[in-house]
């Protein structure tokens, strides 16, 4: 287990309260829409916003949060995250907004205190890039998109 300091931009509402796992199994802990006029966003078809959670993070070094939609506002709303899944680094202590996109086909309220998406710590592996004259052979090969077949 990973320990997230968390701290609240000035002016947020406390009541929404901080990022919480729905279940004992949930990998995913919710945020909430938290909005400076406690008021809502209506997303039209088509459109995005940044929307606050009213929260700053500190998130050790090797870690990084991941922010994923709710799987059940995409299905029945059509609302998900063009930057799925988004990334905050840990050196990062802005606040922390999440951008939510309407692909649906109704247009969308987003309230104060809703849960809009799930954030996922993760360990982070960082590469070195060595440059090569060529690289190892694969049965693959270069083949790209849909090259191993359709189903």
């Amino acid at each position: 287990m990973v320990t997230i300091a968390v701290i609240w931009d000035e002016g947020a509402d406390r009541a929404p309260g901080l990022p919480a796992y729905a279940t004992e199994g949930a990998a995913g802990a919710d945020l909430r829409a938290n909005f400076p006029d406690r008021g809502t966003v209506d997303l039209l078809p088509g459109a995005r916003a940044l929307i606050p959670t009213g929260l700053r993070l500190a998130i050790p070094a090797g870690w990084e949060v991941q922010i994923r939609p709710r799987s059940g506002l995409a299905l029945k709303h059509g609302i998900t995250l063009p930057n799925a899944p988004g990334t905050i680094d840990s050196d990062y202590r802005g606040p922390l907004g999440v951008i939510l996109l309407n692909a649906g086909t109704e247009p969308f309220t987003i309230a104060h205190g809703d849960r809009i998406a799930q954030m996922v710590a993760a360990p982070v592996a960082r590469a070195a890039f060595d440059l090569v004259e060529t690289l190892p052979e694969t049965l693959r090969g270069s083949g790209g998109f849909g090259s191993t077949g359709t189903a």
